[in-house]
């Protein structure tokens, strides 16, 4: 009997008991079990681990193990390990944002009891700002692309199964953006890594989506800045004023508010709003053309058809669907420049500090990368050197027809996560999958995410719709931005609903989010799964009032 325990027993334990014998601890021999229990990791014959050490408690977060390690040849991965009496017998990778390549903590999860994974997908942007880690690298790619986030499953349960001396009851992935994309690319490529997965405004269509912001930004920065929507109004060579930006959304804002039946501040679906800026804008054109603060050019208004319609190439085929109504706040940092920005939107950023599309051509999008960046990004007076070793190439440069000529073929397999086939881990591995994107999200475009999900229904389901929602659900959130924020209601336990969906069976009706001012409530609703949405079913004649804006005055249908 003793010979089977010592067999089964956690390595912590192994460890352990070799060192101090089979009596009991207490005291400050406790604390010293637990620096072994953590500590001994460190010994895994099957994983390289680099650090294992005990942290202590603070207010935040209970004290916990804390295991790094790598996977060849650059992937570096963490776990948070709850203390076995604190574990809540879970497993939770989380994914990440942008371009990546640094390690994220989920201090709240840790909390919680959850044991919490995630690593840098194969790079450290300390040394490999933006794309950069992308050029010339394929290998670095595929990690990106793919390959960290389930090799880190891998690591991650097999840390666990040494340290509390058993797998893992139920395996969860939350991520939201790029950990969006990898929550999907999880559940197209690895169906059997988690038994959950709540997939965050995903940039699945991850190249089209890039490509769609430089084409937006070529737009914006063509015939020296005609279309820009900021203005200079002091005269000092620098736009800094939006009153045409806020112009837009004002004018937006009261034509798609009330489509829903609600005045709130909110345009709940933008797709039932038929604004067109070139009708609606009509009466805001400037006279004679010329440009001014609080009106609009011709160049202007094509900005913003543009900026809506999406990138499409020479010959008009869509590339890419644009941005929503509602989400016109948004734009200002990251597209148009001005000085609040230094002139260099966040899209783009600098060539220290490369925004998500500012080197994303020169190093992530072809199969043979064309070049290192320009020395400003945006000085379009440059003349890129194609003569240097490497040569440059510059994002203005690029060609929107690459994207259907085939020319980023390679790179969409690696990195686009659009498989609609989810028959293995939704039905084979009898998985979940909760997807959600903000209808006012400025900087992954909704509206793709809500195609995928009709494809997923069509695909994996035939198209039945019913048969789709008892095994995953969509939540299209009414003005809520990029992961949160916005106007809408946008707060609420990203995990919670999935886990009692997973464990108990109970799918999720309806996501009950709030939205705060200053940290006072002042917005709540259900958050209804595609295809229903939340009906003002309150006190008649009250929808318009914020007093009756609560959960119980919406129904689902």
């Amino acid at each position: 009997m003793n010979r089977l325990v010592f067999l089964v027993a956690p390595l912590w334990a192994i460890s352990v008991l070799s060192l101090w014998g089979c009596s009991g601890l207490r005291g400050d021999e406790v604390l010293s079990e637990k620096q072994l229990a953590c500590e001994s990791l460190s010994k895994m014959p099957n994983l390289t681990i680099t650090l294992a050490q005990l942290v202590e408690a603070t207010e935040e977060t209970p004290e916990y193990c804390y295991v790094k390690g790598i996977i060849f040849p650059a992937i570096v991965y963490h776990v948070q390990l709850p203390l076995p009496e604190n574990w809540n017998d879970r497993l939770l990778n989380i994914g990440d944002g942008g371009k990546d390549g640094d390690l994220d903590f989920a201090d709240h999860r840790l909390g919680e009891g959850y044991a919490v994974a995630n690593s840098n997908m194969g790079h450290d942007n300390g040394t490999e700002p933006g794309a950069s880690f992308g050029f010339n690298n394929r290998q670095a790619e595929i990690d990106f692309g793919y390959r960290a986030v389930h090799l880190t499953a891998n690591a991650s349960k097999t840390v666990v199964d040494a340290y509390y001396g058993r797998d893992p009851e139920y395996s969860y992935f939350e991520g939201c953006s790029t950990g969006g994309r990898e929550a999907l690319m999880e559940a197209q490529r690895f169906p059997y890594d988690f038994d959950g997965i709540v997939a965050g405004a995903p940039a699945l269509f991850y190249q089209r989506a890039n490509a769609n912001h430089v084409w937006m930004l070529q737009r914006i920065f063509r015939n020296n800045l005609a279309g820009n929507l900021a203005y200079d109004k002091d005269g000092d060579g620098t736009p800094e004023s939006f009153t045409k930006l806020n112009l837009l959304s004002d004018t937006v804002l009261a034509k798609c508010d009330g489509v829903d039946g609600i005045i709130d501040g909110v345009i709940d679906d933008p797709l039932a709003c038929d604004f067109k800026p070139e009708v609606d804008l009509a009466d805001k054109m400037c006279p004679n053309n010329v440009n001014g603060d609080d009106c609009f050019t011709t160049a202007q208004i094509q900005t913003i058809k543009d900026i809506y319609g999406g990138a499409h190439d020479s010959s008009g085929v869509l590339v890419y669907k644009g941005k929503p109504l509602g989400s016109e706040p948004g734009w200002a940092s990251a597209l148009f420049p001005h000085a609040g920005n230094s002139m260099s939107p966040a899209r783009l950023g600098t060539p220290e500090r490369p925004g998500t599309a500012g080197d994303h051509m020169n190093y992530l999008f072809y199969e043979n990368d064309p070049g290192t960046t320009m020395p400003n990004f945006t000085d379009l007076s440059q003349i890129p050197n194609k003569t240097r070793q490497p040569p440059e190439y510059a994002w203005w440069e690029f060609n929107i027809d690459d994207v259907t000529n085939g020319k980023a073929d390679l790179m969409i397999s690696i990195t686009e996560a659009k498989d609609p086939d989810l028959s293995r881990f939704l039905l084979k591995n009898d998985g979940r999958l909760i997807i959600y994107h903000g209808w006012g999200d400025s900087l992954a475009n909704p509206e793709p995410t809500f195609d995928y999900y009709e494809d997923v229904v069509a695909r994996t389901f035939n198209g039945d719709v019913d048969a789709a929602l008892e095994k995953t659900r969509l939540f299209m959130v009414p003005g809520m931005g990029h992961c949160g924020r916005g106007p809408g209601p946008n707060a609420w336990d990203r995990l919670e609903p999935l886990v009692d969906w997973v464990e108990n069976g109970n799918a999720p009706d309806a996501l009950v989010a709030t939205h705060s001012t200053d940290g006072v409530v002042d917005n709540e609703r259900p958050i209804c799964p595609y295809p229903q949405r939340a009906v003002y079913t309150g006190p008649a004649g009250g929808e318009n009032d914020p007093a009756n804006w609560v959960a119980s005055n919406f129904t689902c249908r």
